[in-house]
Order: structure tokens, then C-alpha cells, then sequence
């Protein structure tokens, strides 16, 4: 047993050493970030295939409880029998890529055991796909989310996955059931020790690796938040010569790209770093790389330097990922990030691209919106837009600063978040109605910030009657009663906080309310608000007072605001105007 023992650790050597050169490839890494995609689980359907194969063919011969001998086993006798590490690469798909995963994997596994032998190890098959399922299932019940099981997880499943492995064996691997007890006794031992020793080993190679991914993006999203502070000064000018000059620099400090370029639907603006000899400002766009990203409005990633199509024989550049420069779904120009290397484009870097293209199409969005603000004539929604709390914009990236080093996904996710929200913003600005759709986006992505800085603190509902999608509603209606809620109605409470939001319609009247659960109003403020300013230490009291002002301007009469303390507690606000919907 102790020399079978040996043995099996050198083959489980070489699947756990197969395993790391695989999770440090680029590929594969982009593979188990999207494992619930199909093409990835074919992906590792075919890996971890191939590892079942080597485990066959590098199994350990064994007749008459005696070791064999033997290289490559292509071809096993009758009355012979192996111990492999078959088990553990089937288990260790099924941990990895779920119950889909594991099946197909056991059952090429098996299928493939079985040609190595004779008729007589057709069990395999079905013993091997029952353990990828069982590996699937468990993987995916004690796994978080977006995570794998914890390496001792592993080590468990592993154990219990080679256990029924054995129980077969012991059933099937002989007429004889004294022999199957026989052989189980000689490598069963072993074969569950080593299978749960490979899985542990395998799983924590996977969780440190992609650890240290989560601690790169962790790293990305502190210098994403540095870096856009430092580009919107220049991008709110527009997109020229000067800014793009600028901005590039910016980006170059503080990314680990070779160069960057920016450009506008004709020509480029800046290129800083390699290659900036050839690629020189106010050239023609050439490129069919550029052309295609203006076209398509898609991000566009080349890991060949071909694929850059830069006709000069000395270009450095071998990568590039080219974003799409988006206002109001119009591409106005492109931001190229380029690499000397080609295998220093990860997913980490398409990521970092993705979220710069969409912080600095707003940032550009933002410099129109304030110049296009001059010649706005609706007064009300300028003195609206002159409130904006802008401790609200700090407070968010606070939160997400915090958040980076804890859970940079979630992280990621609200800077996305705080960038719709500032967008809904300019759109806000520039319009007197907006569809209820737009205004809900805006509400979505305000309510995650919130929710993000005061966890678990207050749940707000939604009752909204189907078909008012396109209804037409003035900017910022929904988000204010909600907004003026969660700051006033709870104060000096942590939980049980709620309030629903209401939207209906009734004969070409819409109607919108929100109702808490709160401390209600005082009544001595009860008749001023909506009427005139009413200070508080959370705010300033307009922004109730300049919606109903809005709603008087925009719909007068026919418009109401009216507020009041509910008999089973707390406050309601109601506002209700004529139904308007969207042409578009």
C-alpha cells in the first residue's frame, strides 16, 4: 500500500502541476470568470477531458493485488485493474464548472476507461458520470456566489466522490466479489487520501490566483476613481485636441498600458506613449481597426498586431482594446488603450477599458450638458439642478473606496451605478418631461448607492401599474419623493424602515405616491412643505417645494401635490398630473 501510495502522489504531481500552468493563462482565467456561460463550460469540458485522459493513460497497473510495471496504458488486460487520478479530475470539473460540467466530463472519462479494458468496465461509465454529478451538485451548493468551495470543501467532496468510486469497484471490477473487497483494500486508502489531498491542492490554487485577481481590480478601481477626478476638469471642455492631449497623459500615468490614443470620428486627437513617432496627431483615421469600432459602437479587443492595422515596419504595437466614446447613443470618438506585449491584455485590462469608456463618454456628456445649460428656458429645472446635493457625489465614492478592498466586484458594479446616476442627471437637465422608464433607471442606480452606504437600512417597494413605461413624468418626480423619505422619515432608526412606491393611472391622470412607515411629519410643517422652503439639518428644503413649483409651471391646475400623516403611521406624498406618453 505504501509503495501504491508513492506512486499515486507522482501521477496527482502532475495533474496539480498541469493545473497551475493552466490557471496562469490568461485565457483559461477569462474561462472561470464566465463559467455559466456555455462556450466556457465546452471550454472546460474539453480541458479537464484531456485530464481524465492523461489520468488513465499514467494509471498504475495492478493483478492479483500486486503492483505492475508499465508506461502508457493503451491497452489493459481483462483480469487487470488501474489506480488513477480519473476521480479526481472528473470531480475537480464538476467543483469547478457545475453539474453540466461534471456529467460530461465523467462520461468522456468513462467512455474512454472503458476502451482501455474490455466490456467488462462498462461500469465505469456510469460510476464516473454519477461522480461528476455529485461533484457538480455539492460544488454548487457549498459555493458562494460568483466563488468556488473553500479548498477544505474540496478536500470533503473529493473523499466522498473517490469513495463511490470504490464502492463500484468493489462491485463491479470482478465476478469475484472477494476480489473486488480485495483490490478495495489495497487502493482504496490511498486513492480517497490522495484525491482529497489533489482537490484541496487544486482548489486553492484556483482561489489564490484569482484572489490576487480580485486584489489587481481592487488596486484598477482606487486609481480609476483617482483618475477620474483628474480627467474631468479637461473632458468637460469637450473633446479637442487639448483636452485628449491631457487626458492621455492622465491615463498613461496612471494604467499599465504602453500607449494611448484618442480620437474623434475623423482623425486622432493625442497618441501618448510607444509608437508615437508614426502615430501622430491630426492624421486620418486609416485604421479599419477605428473604423470598425465607429461603425459598430462595440468594444474591440486585438491580441495580434496585425489585427492593429498600422501599416508603419517598426510599430511596436502587438495589442490593443479600442472603446467607443458614447453621448446619447452617438459614437463622437474612441479611446485606444495599446500594449507592446500582447500578454499583458487580460481581463483585468478589458475591464478597466469598459469602465474608463463609460466615466469618460459621461464626463464628455457632462461638458455638453453645461454648455448647452446657457440656453436652457425652463428656470424651474435650473434652480433644481443648482440644488444637487454634491455631498451626495463624495459620499458615493467614499463608499466605493471602502468597498474596493473588500469587494471590488461590488465595487465595479456601483461606479457603474454612479455613472448612470449622473448621466440620468445631464438627461434630467436638458429635459422638461422624461419617460417613467428613464426616471426608474435613475431611481435604480440612486437606490443602490444608497443602499451600498447604509446597508439593510430601509427597503423601499414598487407598485407600478404595467403599461406606464412611456408614460411622460418631469425629471427627478419619483427620485425626490423617495429621496426626501429615506432622509427624513427615519430618523434615529437602523431598521424596519419602509416605504412603497405607488404609480397608477385613472382617466389620463397619473398618479404617484410614496408612503412610509416613519415618524410623519410635524404638523406644524405639515401645510408648508410644497409651498415653501423648509429647512432641516438634512437639507435645505426646496427640492419638495421646487417639484410642485415644476408640476404648477409644467401642467398647472391639473397638477397636485399634496402630503399627509397616515392613520397607522408615518407620512404619504402624493403628486399627480395629465398622462403624457413618449413618442419614441
Amino acid at each position: 500500500m505504501l509503495e501504491l501510495f508513492i506512486l499515486m502522489v507522482e501521477r496527482v504531481g502532475i495533474i496539480i502541476l498541469l493545473a497551475f500552468l493552466l490557471v496562469n493563462v490568461p485565457f483559461f482565467k477569462q474561462i472561470l470568470l464566465s463559467r455559466e456561460k456555455w462556450t466556457s463550460k465546452l471550454v472546460l469540458i474539453f480541458i479537464f477531458a484531456l485530464f481524465t485522459f492523461i489520468s488513465n493513460l499514467t494509471g498504475i497497473q495492478i493483478a492479483n493485488n500486486e503492483i505492475i510495471p508499465s508506461n502508457i496504458l493503451t491497452d489493459i488486460a481483462s483480469n487487470t485493474s488501474i489506480a488513477n487520478t480519473r476521480t479526481l479530475a472528473i470531480g475537480v470539473s464538476g467543483i469547478v464548472g457545475g453539474p453540466i460540467v461534471g456529467t460530461a466530463v465523467g462520461f468522456i472519462g468513462g467512455i474512454h476507461r472503458m476502451l482501455q479494458g474490455s466490456s467488462a468496465s462498462s461500469f465505469y461509465i456510469p460510476s464516473s458520470v454519477l461522480v461528476g454529478v455529485i461533484a457538480g451538485l455539492l460544488g454548487k451548493k457549498v459555493a458562494q456566489k460568483n466563488k468556488f468551495p473553500s479548498p477544505l470543501q474540496g478536500a470533503l467532496i473529493g473523499a466522498l466522490v473517490e469513495s463511490v468510486q470504490m464502492f463500484f469497484v468493489m462491485l463491479f471490477t470482478s465476478d469475484n466479489l472477494t476480489h473486488g473487497i480485495e483490490l478495495v483494500s489495497l487502493i482504496a486508502l490511498p486513492m480517497i487520501i490522495l484525491n482529497s489531498i489533489g482537490t484541496y491542492i487544486f482548489l486553492s490554487i484556483l482561489t489564490i490566483t484569482l484572489k490576487q485577481e480580485e486584489q489587481a481590480k481592487a488596486v484598477q478601481t482606487h486609481d480609476v476613481l483617482e483618475l477620474a477626478a483628474q480627467t474631468l476638469p479637461y473632458f468637460r471642455s469637450g473633446l479637442n485636441e487639448t483636452s485628449s492631449q491631457e487626458v492621455a497623459k492622465i491615463i498613461k500615468h496612471y494604467t499599465k498600458v504602453s500607449a494611448i490614443s484618442i480620437t474623434n470620428t475623423h482623425q486622432i486627437l493625442a497618441h501618448v506613449g510607444a509608437g508615437d513617432d508614426h502615430h501622430i496627431q491630426d492624421l486620418e483615421l486609416l485604421t479599419e481597426l477605428s473604423k470598425k469600432v465607429l461603425q459598430t459602437g462595440e468594444i474591440t479587443v486585438v491580441h495580434q498586431k496585425e489585427g492593429i492595422g498600422c501599416q508603419h515596419p517598426d510599430c511596436p504595437l502587438e495589442a490593443a482594446i479600442v472603446i467607443p466614446l458614447i453621448i446619447q447613443d452617438e459614437v463622437i470618438g474612441t479611446l485606444k488603450m495599446y500594449f507592446t506585449d500582447a500578454d499583458q491584455l487580460t481581463h483585468v485590462e478589458e475591464q478597466l477599458a469598459e469602465g474608463l469608456g463609460s466615466i469618460f463618454s459621461s464626463q464628455i456628456e457632462l461638458g455638453k450638458a453645461e454648455e448647452q445649460s446657457k440656453l436652457l428656458k425652463e428656470a424651474e429645472i435650473k434652480s433644481l439642478q443648482a440644488q444637487v446635493n454634491p455631498h451626495f457625489f463624495f459620499n458615493a465614492i467614499n463608499t466605493i473606496s471602502a468597498l474596493m478592498r473588500r469587494n471590488s466586484e461590488q465595487a465595479r458594479e456601483l461606479l457603474l451605478q454612479l455613472s448612470t446616476y449622473f448621466r440620468g442627471n445631464l438627461q434630467g437637465a436638458r429635459q422638461t418631461l422624461i419617460p417613467l422608464q428613464q426616471e426608474l433607471a435613475q431611481v435604480d442606480a440612486y437606490l443602490a448607492l444608497e443602499s451600498a452606504r447604509f446597508p439593510n437600512r430601509f427597503e423601499i417597494n414598487f407598485n407600478i401599474e404595467p403599461g406606464l413605461e412611456d408614460a411622460l413624468v418631469p425629471p427627478y418626480a419619483v427620485q425626490i419623493l423617495i429621496e426626501n423619505t429615506i432622509k427624513h422619515a427615519f430618523l434615529g432608526r437602523k431598521d424596519a424602515n419602509q416605504a412603497t412606491v405607488t404609480i397608477s393611472s385613472n382617466q389620463d391622470i397619473i398618479t404617484i405616491s410614496v408612503s412610509d412607515n416613519g415618524i410623519g411629519i410635524p404638523l406644524d410643517r405639515l401645510p408648508l412643505l410644497g409651498n415653501k422652503q423648509v429647512g432641516s439639518e438634512k437639507g435645505t428644503g426646496t427640492a419638495l417645494e421646487n417639484l410642485s413649483r415644476r408640476l404648477q409651471n409644467l401642467f398647472g391646475s391639473k397638477a397636485t401635490f399634496k402630503c399627509y400623516n397616515r392613520i397607522e403611521g408615518g407620512a404619504n406624498f402624493t403628486i399627480s398630473f395629465p398622462h403624457h406618453k413618449s413618442e419614441a
